[in-house]
């Protein structure tokens, strides 16, 4: 496995750590249609919640929320249809970012940006 997909795997697992501490029922992981991944999908009372995690070791080149662009915004949105067809969902939607840094000989910094993008749906 390659360090950059263990500091990956371990913001995800941060990230999930910290939903379920805020009440949120994580209902899917790493959840895939084509080339489009969700990171977590959770229910947060009646709203419907996708989750894009970005973790890095660093800030060098902003934090780890800024490498999110139009066009993963636009796989995830796409994925969040597909996947709502599916389970036939009447719930509100929402897309948060979960940024988490890294960083050697620090405690993890969390940052979680609810509604971090409009979806359009």
């Amino acid at each position: 496995m390659t360090l950059q997909k263990e500091i990956g795997d371990r913001g995800e697992k941060l990230a999930q750590e910290y939903l379920q501490k805020e009440g949120f029922l994580i209902l899917e992981t790493n959840w895939r249609y084509k080339r489009a991944e969700i990171d977590i999908i959770a229910k947060d009372a009646d709203t419907l919640v996708f989750v894009e995690v970005k973790t890095r070791s660093y800030d060098y080149f902003g934090s780890p929320d800024s490498f999110i662009d139009a066009q993963k915004e636009e796989f995830m949105t796409g994925a969040a249809h597909i996947y709502m067809e599916q389970i036939d969902h009447d719930w509100e939607v929402r897309f948060d970012v979960i940024s988490i840094l890294l960083a050697e000989r620090r405690p993890p910094e969390l940052s979680h940006i609810r509604g971090a993008f409009f979806h359009g749906l």
